[in-house]
């Protein structure tokens, strides 16, 4: 019933249909060569909203008129594409041991299905980046390493445990994708005996005689899945280098990363052919990443091995507050080097919690405030996990955007997925963003040109209150209506 009412609604929106020479837009100069000029009449919506069934659902298409000054008390969304911004990478996420494992207990349809749900780019959100681990991580059934104790010279070297379930799933999101995904490496831990601490859990540092070992792992790592077929992109430094976990873990302070980097990891990179890979520096939260950014970029020797700042959402020293100020900060500060949302998941892993709204809505906040602050890639955590939010080696369950029940063989979509794909199925590698101004604090937006010229617009609304607003482009607008507890996505 709320469906066809919000539809209705919808019909009862008029505007005229542009005819006039204003209506073609052409691309400003600092877009890509390839972006064409757009015919701007009308615009394509897509929704979900709470207490809907409206989920990425279209719901019409609506036309541009002329508009002139807006009143102080109309609600309304400005794009101008004459002005641009970041570039993107692409939206993904991580391809895990855990979600590997969880792929391959489901049946052959079910696997298709999430294949196509997460990675193809019509009939799903169009997945077009990814994560994945060297060596174990927490979302892992166990412990592992690829070489022998005390091998320090890595001959033998294998990755002979991720041929049965991480390295073909990989390969088959990379087909579902049409090869079209950029995947970086990431390690939670050095061998055991690498360690202070002896142990691949419970943080730990890498020992100052294993610095160059360390840093050829990485090398042996990449050469030997390049060798099954799966291109590396890029690749991190470390995964959490403040945090000490109960899981995999290794703690680096900025100046041991920034040595770690300029002494050992970017050389060795630069002598073994791999120049070309993108390092990503931080990989943890969004408190320091400020501090982080500024002591290894300020180093120019280490410095120039450094692609990007990754970080994560999880912010536990900040009574929940995302920090994106500290974001811009190193945007503004280090505008050549590109920021990348390289993990962030729900945790706390609740069945009965799987529908709850304000998932979806963490998501959609975060990634909208994180493009906006310069972020050129952002990618989840685990793609999929199982029905318990695992497996994982140490309890450590957590909610994905979808969930498999290996005894049953059913999925759940969580509302997470949904928000997702207002960004990843419209906004596509190689678009810019563009400037996007909203009148109204409820009515959170961003926006971005694609390399075919279209546009995507996101609008946020996280309130109770329903809105009607004004999407303005080059004095023309139409009108929209945004749903309380909604997001929406505009096609130009």
């Amino acid at each position: 019933m709320r469906k066809s009412i919000f539809y209705s609604i919808l019909t009862l929106f008029v505007a005229a249909a542009c005819t006039n020479s204003n209506d073609e837009k052409q691309v400003p100069d600092s877009a890509s060569a390839d972006q064409k000029v757009v015919k701007v009449t009308e615009a394509s919506v897509y929704v979900t909203a709470k207490d809907t069934d409206l989920k990425l659902s279209a719901v019409g298409q609506f036309k541009f008129a002329e508009i002139g000054q807006p009143l102080e008390t109309q609600p309304f969304v400005l794009i101008d594409p004459a002005k641009t911004f970041q570039t993107m990478e692409g939206i993904g996420a991580a391809l895990s041991d855990a979600a590997a494992e969880t792929f391959y207990k489901m049946p052959k349809d079910v696997q298709q299905q999430l294949l196509s749900a997460f990675y193809d780019k019509d009939e799903g959100i169009g997945y077009n980046f990814a994560r994945t681990n060297i060596a174990s991580c927490d979302f892992s059934s166990g412990s592992y390493n690829y070489v022998e104790e005390n091998d320090a010279e890595l001959k033998t070297f294998s990755v002979a445990h991720d041929e049965k379930y991480r390295i073909p799933f990989i390969k088959e999101a990379f087909n579902a994708a049409d090869g079209k995904i950029k995947l970086f490496v990431s390690p939670w831990s050095p061998p055991a005996w690498m360690k202070d601490n002896n142990n691949v859990l419970k943080g730990g540092k890498l020992l100052d005689e294993y610095n160059q070992s360390w840093a050829n792992y990485y090398i042996k790592f990449i050469q030997e899945y390049e060798k099954h077929g799966i291109p590396i992109w890029g690749l991190s430094v470390q995964n959490e280098p403040m945090a000490v976990q109960k899981w995999e873990s290794c703690v680096y302070s900025a100046t041991e990363e920034r040595d770690f980097i300029k002494n050992y990891l970017g050389p060795a990179l630069h002598n073994n052919g791999m120049s070309e890979k993108k390092l990503i520096a931080w990989d943890h939260n969004r408190d320091q990443v400020y501090q982080r950014a500024t002591t290894i970029l300020s180093d120019p020797d280490a410095a120039k091995y450094v692609w990007g700042i990754g970080f994560h959402w999880y912010e536990p020293w900040t009574g929940g507050d995302m920090q994106f100020e500290n974001l811009k900060l190193v945007n503004d500060a280090f505008p050549e080097t590109k920021l990348v949302f390289t993990e962030g998941c729900i945790e706390k892993y609740d069945a009965e919690r799987v529908t709850e709204w304000w998932l979806g809505e963490r998501y959609g906040y975060s990634m909208l405030h994180d493009f906006n602050n310069g972020t050129v890639a952002w990618t989840d955590w685990n793609v999929f996990l199982d029905e318990n939010g695992g497996p994982n080696h140490v309890g450590n369950f957590c909610y994905a955007p979808a969930h498999a029940n290996t005894q049953t063989g059913e999925v759940v979509f969580t509302n997470s997925y949904y928000y997702i794909g207002h960004f990843s199925k419209f906004i596509k590698a190689g678009a810019k963003r563009i400037a996007a101004s909203s009148s109204r604090t409820d009515l959170e937006s961003t926006a971005f040109i694609n390399p075919d010229g279209s546009l995507a617009v996101v609008v946020l609304n996280r309130s109770e209150e329903e809105f009607n607003y004004s999407l303005m482009l080059n004095g023309k607008a139409t009108v929209l209506k945004s749903l309380p507890r909604s997001i929406m996505t505009i096609i130009l």
